[in-house]
């Protein structure tokens, strides 16, 4: 499958990473891709600049939004969720029309620090938002609620966890969950329409608060029948 991920960050690279572990012709989409590329300073977290994750990725490609929007099968928003309207937007409605798209961002407000708030919340979600600026596009919301490597890795925790999916149309949702157990995730629930999006997406207060009282990202939710 041709997926383009749009964004460089560590979701991103998580994300494009696996997938091309798995097979798939993968092109990460950014701003300036010769910028990008050219960056030699950690990120605001420290991490090493995402040249350095290229160098080791050789076979992921490196586009604009829209070219790498164009090119695909399936589209991952790993933008955060300040960006997310304005990134899918330079990836363009025409390259989204007909497509799956991934949303893992959420709505996360800093301008009051740490831990962030939600910009959007209660009777919208930004799952929601994403449906309706680009009402063409098959918008399905999941990994919202992990950190990056246990996106993509789950087993890494030595038991099973919950991953979730919502979205409107249930052949999207089903492409997706098929992406999901390639991954490694063995307990996908899909929770409804794109409106659902609003319970995930407010997981994240208790995720932050968790992962302060923990010291680590590096844990997930269960839903235990």
């Amino acid at each position: 499958m041709h997926v383009a991920v749009l964004g460089t960050g560590m979701v991103g690279q998580a994300i494009a990473g696996r997938l091309a572990d798995l097979g798939h012709s993968v092109v990460v989409g950014t701003r300036d891709p010769q910028a990008t590329l050219a960056r030699t300073e950690p990120d605001q977290m420290g991490n090493a600049p995402f040249s350095a994750w290229r160098d080791a990725h050789p076979e992921v490609e490196v586009a604009t939004f829209a070219d790498a929007a164009a090119r695909a099968d399936l589209v991952v928003n790993a933008s955060s969720g300040a960006a997310t309207l304005e990134v899918l937007g330079l990836a363009g409605a025409d390259n989204l029309a007909g497509k799956v798209l991934v949303d893992i961002a959420n709505p996360l407000d800093f301008s009051a620090g740490f831990p962030p708030t939600l910009s959007v919340k209660d009777t919208d979600s930004l799952g929601e938002q994403v449906q309706r600026a680009f009402p063409e596009a098959k918008v399905v919301k999941s990994l919202n609620t992990l950190t990056a490597s246990l996106m993509v890795e789950p087993r890494a925790l030595g038991e099973s966890s919950t991953v979730f999916v919502s979205g409107e149309d249930a052949t999207a949702k089903a492409t997706v969950v098929e992406l999901l157990e390639s991954f490694g995730h063995d307990d996908v629930i899909d929770l409804g329409g794109i409106e659902t999006a609003r319970g995930t997406e407010m997981l994240l207060p208790v995720w932050l608060r968790l992962m302060g009282s923990l010291g680590t990202g590096h844990f997930n939710f269960k839903v235990v029948r």
